[in-house]
């Protein structure tokens, strides 16, 4: 069965990691450019003074630039979430929301980068905002992007 964005929608809210943490997958696009991701901040999601937990806003941005870029590059190539950084700039409180984008463009710059199986550390940035579209934390991930050894050596014969 071939996944597709609905699919995997559906199926990252019902994993249960995201499912007990609040955090609801809204869409991935036809296209793999875009993902929307929301936090429910409730009685298990918030922090002593019942705001969101960081590390419940860090989950909701964890996989999501991973996904983006592996689903636009195909099979030819490796493709780990390596690193993220969270700037928490105010408290969260209702239901939170990151939005993820990666460009047909920047996906072939970073295939250019690749060619060869070099290796590529490519960083992406996106904010978690509140229902007032006020800024609550700005995040980065940084995403690890390599063409698989099979490929390359392929190539070189």
């Amino acid at each position: 069965m071939k996944i597709t964005p609905r699919r995997l929608a559906i199926g990252m809210s019902l994993w249960a990691p995201n499912f007990f943490s609040g955090i609801r997958v809204r869409r991935f696009s036809d296209d793999w450019t875009r993902a929307s991701v929301e936090l429910h901040v409730n009685l298990f999601t918030r922090n002593y003074v019942k705001t969101a937990f960081g590390g419940s806003m860090s989950a909701m941005t964890d996989p999501y630039y991973f996904m983006l870029v592996m689903h636009q590059l195909g099979r030819d190539y490796v493709v780990w979430d390596t690193r993220g950084e969270i700037d928490l700039i105010k408290p969260g409180r209702g239901v939170l929301t990151a939005h993820f984008h990666v460009s047909k463009e920047r996906i072939a710059q970073i295939r250019e980068r690749a060619h060869g199986g070099a290796k590529v550390l490519e960083w992406f940035e996106t904010e978690i905002t509140d229902r007032d579209g006020d800024v609550v934390a700005k995040v980065r991930r940084e995403v690890y992007i390599r063409e698989k050894k099979r490929v390359t050596a392929t190539r070189d014969t």
